[in-house]
């Protein structure tokens, strides 16, 4: 993986060694599922297939507003900020006609460190890009699906005017300039195969961007044919494209939760739930993380991932997203006195 600007292995940032600090009193992570719907039908993710193949996601497509502020209010009443708001899942979060308020009410309540957003970028307007960088935004997170119209259509199913598309990214850099606001570009490396691809890629995005990278391709749903989708392009990397960690242990659970658009927790970023530990609406987020069934998941879950839940002993993404610095197996017997 290249990076610019930045010795990091991911956009998050440097990490610390989880076992070390466990059991935590709030998430590092919290990830807000604004939207789930998609503008694209990315040949590598769950919208490229069928609704009816989804599974259980969300009863709800929009988070509501009175959901979101519930979340942050919750938050702040705890007394402590966290690591990371991070607006991200299955969906495109631009897609939330109140996106733009979201951020700034999460900045204006001083409830974490970084509030991020992780997009496709297509929907990027100078209208939005104002009140993005007006409202706080710490990072925006840009997934790009290729380096023209056409590679557009063929990777997304989506014809997308992408000289627009790449103004619009260069509106947003440059209103960055004298502001908290990042910006992070990254594509999938099977759509850059070729060196020339690479050149391209980078000539094209390493003057308006604050970092950049090419991620390796993750296969991490059960339905969809990576192999045909990688063209060729072996998968036995992680993300950042170093080595692949063996690991018993999903450390997700340990550090983050996500809450859906209908107001459930779910422990991980996985696209098929392993369980469903509370709903914001019902509990606070600060008792649905300290409380019994958040507690008692993350304990089986230091018995391994096969005994935690029959969905986390199928899962692959944990292992393509796992840091030297979160692997519990060693601490597992240690830890388990602590939950």
């Amino acid at each position: 993986m290249l990076e610019k600007e930045s010795k990091d292995p991911t956009p998050g940032g440097k990490r610390e060694p989880l076992a070390k600090v466990l059991p935590l009193k709030m998430p590092y992570l919290i990830q807000i599922f604004p939207v789930y719907a998609c503008n694209f039908k990315c040949e590598y993710c769950i919208h490229s297939l069928d609704r009816k193949k989804h599974g259980y996601i969300s009863d709800e497509t929009f988070m509501p507003w009175e959901v979101y502020k519930k979340i942050i209010d919750d938050i702040r009443k705890t007394g402590s900020r966290i690591k990371m708001l991070r607006f991200a899942a299955i969906g495109e979060p631009l897609l939330h006609p109140q996106i733009a308020e979201m951020v700034a009410y999460a900045q204006e309540s001083h409830i974490a460190d970084s509030i991020d957003i992780v997009t496709n970028g297509s929907l990027l307007t100078h209208e939005l890009t104002d009140r993005l960088i007006e409202a706080g935004l710490s990072k925006l997170r840009i997934s790009l699906e290729g380096l023209s119209s056409e590679e557009y259509e063929k990777h997304t199913s989506i014809k997308v005017d992408f000289e627009k598309m790449v103004e619009n990214i260069k509106y947003f850099y440059e209103c960055c300039m004298g502001t908290q606001t990042t910006m992070y570009i990254k594509i999938i490396d099977y759509m850059v195969q070729k060196q020339e691809q690479r050149d391209k890629f980078l000539q094209l995005f390493s003057s308006m961007t604050h970092s950049i990278a090419i991620e390796h391709l993750t296969p991490t749903i059960e339905e969809i044919d990576y192999e045909k989708v990688a063209d060729g392009m072996k998968t036995d990397k992680p993300q950042n494209g170093t080595v692949l960690l063996e690991s018993n242990i999903c450390s997700q659970p340990f550090y983050m939760m996500q809450v859906n658009p209908d107001g459930n927790v779910v422990p991980c970023c996985s696209m098929k739930y392993p369980c469903v530990l509370g709903n914001v609406k019902e509990m606070s987020v600060q008792d649905i993380w300290q409380g019994a069934r958040y507690r008692g998941f993350q304990k089986e879950m230091l018995n391994g991932v096969s005994k935690a839940a029959r969905v986390c002993g199928r899962c692959t993404l944990y292992r393509y997203d796992m840091h030297e610095e979160d692997r519990l197996d060693a601490q597992a017997q240690q830890l388990k006195k602590k939950y």
